[in-house]
């Protein structure tokens, strides 16, 4: 119940308001999100690399409205990749797109236009050394991201895309996905679906994400294990023995500011694990979402108050 509430939360201007205007809430969002601007993303980026950490960089944003937005969009995060580039960071780097930011669902051509603008992001990522993996939204967006997908991977066929194993039909998208060099993010999901698309209980996700792993450890392509849970991340473990997976042929991915410790031990035992970095001063959509996905989370972000 109370995460639906807070993905209903999500989508209310009146919480928008009180939320983003809250002292104490920026305290908490400073631990999670890189910061406003792309400065502070190449900073983070340069530390976590420094580190031994690979990263995965969002550019937030919610609700793009018209055209003009999504090229704004676009702009920023072809900005992000010439800084990297710039600084030495891009091989250590992707970028994360929502193509919702892009104009994905602007009414008439707003498909093409995401796929326009991903295209530009992705020659100039190729170009600077980066890759690009797909963020995947709501239900309704599936169809249409995994066919923007499939043009963007005919000029680059390292293009990844996320898969949400709460939703009935990954299993069967991870079969068709787990292909060579296809590189597939496995994410349980965020979203608030109705029980006729998604599984409505967390234990059957946790089952739906199990069996996942098992297709995309068995196949060709490069997984890319998004989860915090220690049993998943021990089964994408044992199952990378079982399907004779080296630390080079799969990844680990954990959100910035979540379970650091974690984050620290796979990376010192020899698995590659990249962070999540969001940034931007569009930040509520992530931050309501990321407590709704585990709600025990609202009561960890208060406890980092006293702890940070």
């Amino acid at each position: 119940m109370l995460g639906t509430a807070l993905l209903a939360a999500s989508r209310s201007r009146r919480v928008r308001a009180v939320v983003t205007k809250s002292p104490v809430t920026r305290k908490v969002v400073t631990r999670f999100i890189a910061g406003d601007d792309v400065y502070a993303a190449v900073d983070t980026t340069r530390r976590l690399a420094s580190g031994g950490f690979a990263v995965t960089l969002d550019h937030l944003g919610e609700d793009t409205l018209d055209r003009a937005q999504a090229e704004a969009t676009r702009d920023a995060y072809l900005t992000l990749i010439e800084l990297l580039a710039d600084q030495g960071l891009a091989t250590r780097s992707e970028a994360s797109l929502k193509l919702s930011a892009m104009g994905q669902a602007l009414p008439g051509d707003g498909e093409a236009l995401a796929a326009e603008n991903a295209h530009a992001i992705c020659a100039a990522a190729a170009e600077a050394g980066m890759t690009v993996t797909l963020d995947m939204e709501d239900h309704t967006t599936v169809d249409s991201t995994l066919s923007i997908l499939a043009e963007l991977r005919k000029d680059h066929p390292w293009v990844g895309v996320a898969l949400q194993a709460m939703l009935y039909r990954t299993e069967a998208d991870c079969r068709d996905l787990a292909t060579t060099g296809s590189r597939v993010r496995l994410v349980k999901g965020a979203y608030a679906e109705p029980k006729s698309v998604a599984h409505p209980a967390k234990s059957d996700v946790d089952r739906a994400y199990a069996r996942c792993l098992g297709i995309l450890m068995g196949g060709l392509g490069y997984p890319m294990i998004a989860s915090h849970d220690p049993r998943m991340i021990a089964i994408a473990q044992a199952l990378a023995t079982q399907h004779g997976k080296g630390q080079d042929d799969f990844e680990f991915q954990m959100l910035y500011g979540i379970r650091p410790s974690a984050q620290e031990q796979l990376r010192s035992q020899g698995s590659r694990v990249r962070i999540y970095v969001p940034y931007g001063d569009d930040w509520y959509g992530y931050f309501m979402r990321r407590l709704a996905e585990r709600p025990a989370n609202v009561g960890f972000l208060l406890r980092s108050l006293v702890t940070k």
